[in-house]
């Protein structure tokens, strides 16, 4: 059996937007900055985050729910099923929030199916810059069947 297996990422990438409210600003400028790299691509936002990102750019988006009411969750179903590619999320690690075991919880499933993460500007940037995002990519991901056999 294989441990491995290959996913493929289009040309044009499913990209997931998120920020908690005190990092909203900080997405949207990063967004207004990018946005011709963002047009290109298939977006997915959470609730407020994705009217933002309308309102303030004109930036076409796939919006969800708002976070705290299931959009984190919405995202990470969509990563498990491999209809998003790429989740940019400014969290804020200073500000307690309510639906923190969602956030983990997106993250973890984020790192079990090896996709690409942004949690700050910088990083954003970084994967940003990349010539992987203009090209097709092969993202290797853990076979998981030997796990959910062992789980019947």
């Amino acid at each position: 059996m294989k441990m491995f297996l290959n996913m493929e990422m289009q040309k044009k990438k499913r990209i997931a937007l998120v920020a908690h409210d005190k990092k909203k600003q900080d997405l949207i400028e990063w967004a207004r900055y990018n946005s011709g790299n963002l047009s290109e691509h298939k977006i997915y936002a959470t609730g407020t985050t994705g009217m933002l990102l309308e309102k303030e750019l004109n930036l076409q988006t796939n919006k969800l729910k708002s976070g705290p009411l299931g959009g984190d969750q919405q995202i990470g179903a969509m990563i498990s099923e491999n209809k998003i590619d790429i989740l940019i999320f400014f969290w804020d690690p200073l500000e307690p929030q309510p639906h923190d075991p969602d956030v983990k919880a997106l993250l973890r499933i984020a790192v079990v199916w090896n996709i690409p993460i942004a949690c700050n500007r910088a990083s954003a940037d970084f994967i940003f810059s990349s010539h992987l995002m203009k090209e097709e990519y092969e993202r290797i991901v853990p076979n998981y069947s030997e796990y959910l056999k062992r789980n019947l």
